[in-house]
């Protein structure tokens, strides 16, 4: 997997939202894979390295302008662009349709502690009405590792209960969730 390659696609060579992305996904995979390590769980390095890198790729079609972002969907929807993002240029990196998928999948599956159809569905958010929901180990852990780093404070890494607290707003089901992955990883 070329992770500079896909990146470079949708981010200019000196824009300052790569610089964001880059940051925000390195804090994201080096607490990826320091669980790995301190766990010793049996999981691909190299999977979720690219996997961590690629998993907020879609920022660039959302409109946020606080963090550089000027495209036109809602940011919520940054995890489902950045899987069809994937989906579509998979042979222009040379890989099939199954090789891209387990990197579409951390995209779609990343944002909070995932989402449900229910969630979707009752808060009229603009997504897919389907689950969003971790499955895997490795998309587990992205998930979890992105809970603890925001694109606005790049550098910054958040406290368990800072966490636990914002997770609180999207109901008792998410920090459940939430509870779930910490109990899992840390």
């Amino acid at each position: 997997m070329e992770v500079e390659k896909i990146i470079n696609k949708y981010y200019g060579e000196n824009a300052p939202l790569k610089r964001i992305l880059l940051l925000h996904s390195k804090a994201v995979a080096e607490r990826a894979l320091r669980i790995i390590d301190e766990k010793n769980l049996p999981l691909d390095r190299q999977f979720v390295y690219d996997a961590a890198m690629l998993h907020d790729v879609g920022i660039v079609c959302c409109d946020s302008p606080m963090i550089e972002c000027y495209g036109t969907e809602k940011y919520l929807r940054h995890g489902v662009c950045g899987a069809a993002l994937l989906r579509e240029n998979a042979a222009e990196w040379g890989m099939t349709a199954e090789s891209i998928e387990p990197y579409a999948r951390v995209c779609e599956r990343h944002t909070g502690a995932g989402l449900t159809k229910e969630n979707i569905i009752e808060q009229g958010l603009p997504l897919p009405e389907r689950d969003f929901l971790p499955e895997t180990m490795e998309e587990k852990l992205i998930c979890y590792a992105d809970s603890f780093y925001s694109k606005t404070r790049l550098g910054e890494e958040k406290t368990y209960e800072h966490v636990l607290r914002s997770m609180q707003k999207f109901g008792e089901e998410t920090v459940g969730r939430f509870l779930e992955l910490h109990e899992l990883f840390e």
